[in-house]
């Protein structure tokens, strides 16, 4: 599976980066997320509990950056694993683009696999779940940066959900790797 999408964050670049980089404002955000712990340099080992269609299970994975320019791009790599649900692994590769003083773009290209029963539910099912995932994480996620930064997101109109991205979106893209193909 391949996802490629953006976007826009209501904060600067250097904000971007910091937010996607805290761990409890992460761990607020993702759906489901029950912990993101650090387990060396730039790893993290992280608990979510996600349902899938008829699969729900607790997936447990690790995370690991690579390739770090600061405040511009990463790649995160993601393996997990969720018992007889399944398991996945990918990487993403993330990039935040300067759209303003107090707006900025983040892209992102992730390829993932997986195997067990999420693989075998269907790419559609699975494709509608990850949307979900990520409409609620950015919701969240730009929820959190008002809050925490002061600022005030402007509506955007009604479309369709894009995939998660950043160390949130690598979470969200790892989750997806999870349930998608």
């Amino acid at each position: 599976m391949q996802l490629t999408s953006q976007q826009t964050l209501p904060v600067g670049q250097a904000q971007a980066w910091e937010a996607l980089n805290d761990i409890s404002l992460l761990q607020q955000a993702i759906p489901g997320c029950e912990a993101i712990t650090p387990t060396g340099e730039n790893q993290y080992a992280v608990t979510v509990t996600a349902a899938i269609g008829p699969v729900k299970a607790k997936f447990k994975g690790k995370l690991q950056l690579e390739n770090l320019q600061p405040p511009n791009s990463y790649t995160l790599r993601f393996e997990g694993q969720g018992g007889a649900a399944g398991h996945g692994k990918g990487h993403a590769d993330i990039k935040l683009e300067s759209a303003g003083a107090h707006e900025t773009v983040l892209h992102y290209n992730a390829q993932a696999s997986v195997g067990g029963k999420i693989a075998q539910i269907g790419s559609r099912l699975v494709d509608m779940a990850a949307q979900k995932m990520a409409t609620e994480f950015f919701e969240a996620f730009n929820q959190a940066l008002q809050q925490k930064y002061g600022v005030v997101a402007e509506p955007e109109p009604a479309a369709p959900a894009a995939p998660p991205a950043g160390l949130l979106g690598r979470l969200v893209a790892w989750l997806k790797g999870l349930f998608g193909r």
